[in-house]
């Protein structure tokens, strides 16, 4: 199993469909779990607790109402991944050219660069709450450790690593309980949306899109499909994988909104970052609480910075055609480590520059809306490149759910530069 050789289309299995079980789907259970869950990143986490202490459980439905949207994108991306046997990076330079495959590339690195560095600065702070000790004595050890499982661990340990990572996101569920919401109001705003033109509100809603709509997420679930080698008659378990992730990450979001929606929303007590909300929330829910939502806050990051930083060498290497990938030996795929190694090193310098992490999540903000729009668009042009796919493009129905979605964050993302900057021009 290597991602550093150019592959083919040759292997694509012509054999018929074979039927599955339940314990076939489990076994498959990796990929779109993985990338669907590393969405939960630390600004995801800032965004939701925000909008808990701003809007309660005003936005509640919104958050359930996302999961189509996401479950289409990484879909989709598994169906590119799987059929193509490429990561998106790879598949949009093979078939159009270097020229479109720098777009991508600068599109994607824009993101990735400047949120590794917020995510590292969020995980550190989360073992500053925990341990009781100033967080920027947590950066380098933090960052050298997640550095360590990318460069002497194989693919199969990180995908194990990050698996394991996911079952401590079970601190946002008891954060929430323990926070002890009226949770006849929870259900009744999340069945009965209530839609608001208030400012608070809309900036809510706006921010709740921009940032569960990440590049990432879905780049990185073509590179897992990649690496794994799916056959096409396994096709079908790779999006149900992919969707279930989605699902997975959006029952993580709907937790924490109504854990810090039940304590610092009805206490108005106002944060600007995920660890803001930790802090706060052990006067009103109590210490178990705050400790908690930290913990659940660290699993954020140990998932998220791996899948950023390797995703982030991973493109590279594939635009430039180096022998890439994390199961191989460093000796062998120079070049893609020492990407991998500049992106974690870039992040560990911003950590000690003095950006405050709600302007660094600002600024991963504006480089997600510019980005996102422009990958997600070469994703959906991907998908149906018959030269690419085959006769496994994507049908006409996920081809409209996907341009809406483009349209939508485009939309959201003008609107947002625009409150931002507009007024001052």
């Amino acid at each position: 199993m290597s991602a550093g050789l150019p592959l083919s289309h040759d292997d694509e299995g012509a054999e018929e469909t074979p039927s599955h079980g339940w314990r076939d789907y489990i076994t498959a259970l990796g990929p779109g779990l993985i990338s669907g869950a590393s969405d939960n990143d630390p600004t995801t986490v800032a965004t939701m607790s925000v909008l808990g202490a701003t809007t309660v459980y005003g936005l509640s439905w919104l958050t359930i109402l996302i999961f189509p949207m996401l479950a289409a994108v990484q879909m989709i991306s598994a169906q590119v991944g799987v059929v193509a046997k490429r990561g998106l990076q790879n598949a949009v330079s093979h078939v159009y050219g270097r020229g479109w495959g720098m777009v991508l590339l600068l599109s994607v690195l824009a993101v990735n660069v400047i949120t590794i560095g917020a995510d590292l600065e969020a995980g550190a702070a989360a073992l500053g709450l925990i341990f009781h000790i100033a967080w920027k004595w947590f950066v380098i050890p933090f960052a050298l450790i997640m550095l360590g499982i990318l460069l002497f661990g194989s693919y199969r340990l990180v995908q194990r690593v990050l698996k394991y990572a996911l079952l401590v996101f079970a601190a946002y569920i008891v954060a929430a309980f323990l926070a002890h919401p009226n949770w006849s109001q929870v259900f009744q705003n999340t069945i009965e949306p209530h839609i608001s033109l208030g400012k608070t509100y809309m900036q809510g809603a706006l921010a709740l899109l921009g940032t569960t709509l990440t590049s990432y997420a879905y780049v990185w679930e073509t590179i897992e499909e990649e690496e794994e080698r799916t056959e096409i008659t396994e096709l079908g378990l790779a999006k149900a994988d992919a969707g279930f992730g989605m699902f997975f990450a959006v029952g993580i979001f709907w937790f924490i909104l109504i854990a810090t929606g039940a304590t610092l929303g009805v206490h108005h007590e106002q944060v600007q970052t995920a660890q803001q909300a930790a802090e706060a929330l052990k006067p009103v829910a109590g210490p178990r609480a705050a400790d908690i939502f930290a913990v659940g806050l660290l699993a954020s990051s140990i998932l998220a910075v791996p899948v950023l930083a390797a995703s982030t060498a991973y493109i590279t290497g594939s635009e430039f055609g180096w022998h890439r990938g994390i199961s191989e030996k460093i000796s062998a795929a120079k070049q893609f480590y020492a990407v991998l190694i500049a992106a974690m090193m870039v992040a560990v310098v911003v950590s000690f520059v003095g950006i405050s992490p709600i302007h660094l999540l600002f600024i991963a903000g504006i480089a997600g809306g510019i980005g996102t729009p422009i990958s997600l668009s070469f994703l959906l042009v991907a998908a149906r490149n018959r030269d690419l796919m085959g006769d496994h493009t994507i049908g006409g129905l996920l081809t409209s759910v996907g341009w809406l979605i483009v349209a939508l964050v485009s939309a959201v993302s003008l609107y947002f530069l625009w409150s931002q900057f507009g007024s001052s021009l």
